[in-house]
């Protein structure tokens, strides 16, 4: 497969379907974010972290390359003419979203509850998980706004809002696993 094909030249790509968007389309910037989200949870799968973590962040990564797939595919374009769907993959479902949730409660159950924001940082493993958690948000933002032009599975904005959750949470019990403080965000008052 060769790498470049010269057809973005211009400044457009195309979307699954053969449709050709400028490379700033809502569309483009959506599964845009989602792949730099999914290179930060490649990076903090990279890290010395418990293997449950790492099988998990496996699992969300292949689930952003499913959500990215739908967001790449002209919503025009999903149906073939034969009937049949252009994309033969399963799509984000009750059980996705489920699966982070039970780790969201687990984690939860050993963790000292929150009484303040916490600032991001204590050691570079919980940061790169709070980049992620930031990114994550910025994609489901872009999500939502591409959603409310053309609509969307509503499980995908569940699932990227659950995975915002699911990485503030894991940030946290890798916060406790290395044993590092968290720094509680007290306002100073006037």
């Amino acid at each position: 497969m060769k790498i470049y094909t010269k057809t973005g030249d211009s400044g457009t790509t195309g979307l699954i379907g053969g449709t050709r968007v400028p490379k700033n389309h809502i569309r483009i910037d959506s599964y845009g974010s989602l792949d730099e989200l999914n290179s930060y949870l490649g990076l903090v799968r990279d890290q010395d972290i418990d293997q449950l973590y790492r099988n998990t962040l496996i699992k969300v990564q292949e689930k952003l390359f499913v959500i990215g797939a739908v967001l790449a595919t002209d919503p025009d374009k999903e149906t073939l003419k034969n009937g049949k769907k252009r994309l033969n993959i399963s799509k984000i479902s009750a059980k996705d979203i489920a699966l982070l949730e039970q780790q969201i409660d687990d984690m939860n159950e050993t963790l000292p509850p929150m009484t303040h924001f916490v600032l991001p940082g204590g050691h570079q493993t919980v940061s790169f998980c709070h980049i992620a958690r930031c990114v994550c948000r910025r994609a489901e933002r872009l999500i939502v706004a591409l959603h409310q032009i053309t609509p969307l599975d509503p499980n995908i904005l569940t699932y990227l809002n659950r995975l915002s959750d699911y990485l503030f949470v894991l940030a946290r019990k890798l916060s406790n696993d290395l044993k590092t403080d968290e720094i509680k965000w007290i306002p100073e008052k006037e």
